[in-house]
């Protein structure tokens, strides 16, 4: 799926690898009995019943930044570290961002099918909103999130930034202005929606959310499709009560052919990999080997999830 990712990196290191022979949602113990650490470039879940009662796995290394699909506690509990590749995704994602709001902004989708299929005369019919005085909102102001906001405003447009914890310094510097989630909502020409995903972000953005964007507004959505009810966005976009979206994630992936979404001129859509170009797998590359080395070498890595349970420290706490 991503071409070369490098693995010829930890052979240099003098690391045998190897690749798992069967596909599967969840991993399963005996995939990952006799290894110290595994990779996963997918959507595969690590859950507790993944981890070998043997204790050797010690290292859970994510392709990429998100980590959704792994129980990072029944992990820690286990003494498992899992590492992920933020920084190498934070560039290309933001990227992506711009890219969907100029498509948006610009009926880009719309118009390219009209010379495909030999409908010029309708193209007055599809004037694009622009972004000339245009607000941005972005909810969450992690790294892609920041990121995303020193684009937006090198663009000399303003920009609204929400984030559940404290950020405010750090989104001045980026530029954005710290609001709420609904004085982002509210006052947004185009809202970003770039959270992680966990138990607290599921349907962050609902029907309530969506009912306090103006009709006019557009959703954009690089995060993970369980933060948004597809299903309340798709009524809105439906009936006209949010003028579009961009989206790269979904609830269900793939999407289903047959899904409302792909019927809706409003709407641009991209199969989870926007951000994809070669220097992207040569980012996230680099940085996902540097963590395999570095723990195999008993080396803090640079970017970590967890912290390993430790029993003994805990212990320690109680005393």
């Amino acid at each position: 799926m991503f071409g070369d990712i490098g693995l010829s990196r930890l052979t240099d290191a003098g690391l045998a690898w190897r690749v798992l022979d069967e596909e599967v949602g969840e991993l399963r113990a005996d995939q990952l009995e006799g290894v110290d650490a595994v990779l996963v470039l997918g959507h595969e879940r690590v859950t507790a019943g993944s981890i070998p009662p043997s204790g050797r796995l010690r290292h859970v290394a994510r392709f990429g930044a998100g980590f959704d699909a792994v129980d990072t506690e029944a992990c820690a509990r286990q003494g498992v570290l899992v590492t992920n590749a933020p920084d190498a995704v934070r560039r290309p994602v933001a990227d992506s961002v711009i890219a969907l709001l100029y498509a948006l902004s610009h009926q880009l989708v719309v118009k390219d099918r009209l010379v495909r299929e030999g409908r010029w005369a309708e193209r007055g019919a599809w004037r694009g909103p622009g972004l000339t005085g245009a607000t941005v909102g972005i909810v969450g102001l992690g790294g892609i999130g920041l990121e995303t906001a020193r684009r937006v405003r090198a663009q000399g447009l303003r920009v609204l930034g929400y984030n559940r914890s404290d950020r405010g310094r750090e989104a001045a510097e980026a530029g954005a202005e710290p609001a709420t989630l609904d004085e982002v909502l509210t006052g947004s020409d185009y809202v970003v929606v770039a959270v992680a995903a966990n138990p607290g972000t599921r349907h962050l953005i609902g029907e309530r959310e969506l009912a306090l964007m103006r009709p006019t507004a557009r959703l954009i959505n690089v995060s993970r499709g369980v933060v948004v009810d597809e299903e309340a966005l798709i009524a809105r976009l439906s009936d006209g009560r949010l003028a579009g979206a961009g989206l790269d994630v979904f609830t269900e992936e793939p999407l289903k052919p047959d899904s409302p979404l792909t019927a809706l001129d409003n709407v641009v859509l991209a199969p989870h990999s926007l951000c994809w170009t070669d220097r992207y797998t040569d980012a996230v590359s680099a940085s996902v080997m540097a963590s395999l080395v570095a723990v195999s070498r008993g080396e803090q890595p640079p970017e970590t999830v967890n912290a390993p349970f430790d029993p003994d420290s805990t212990e320690k706490d109680r005393t």
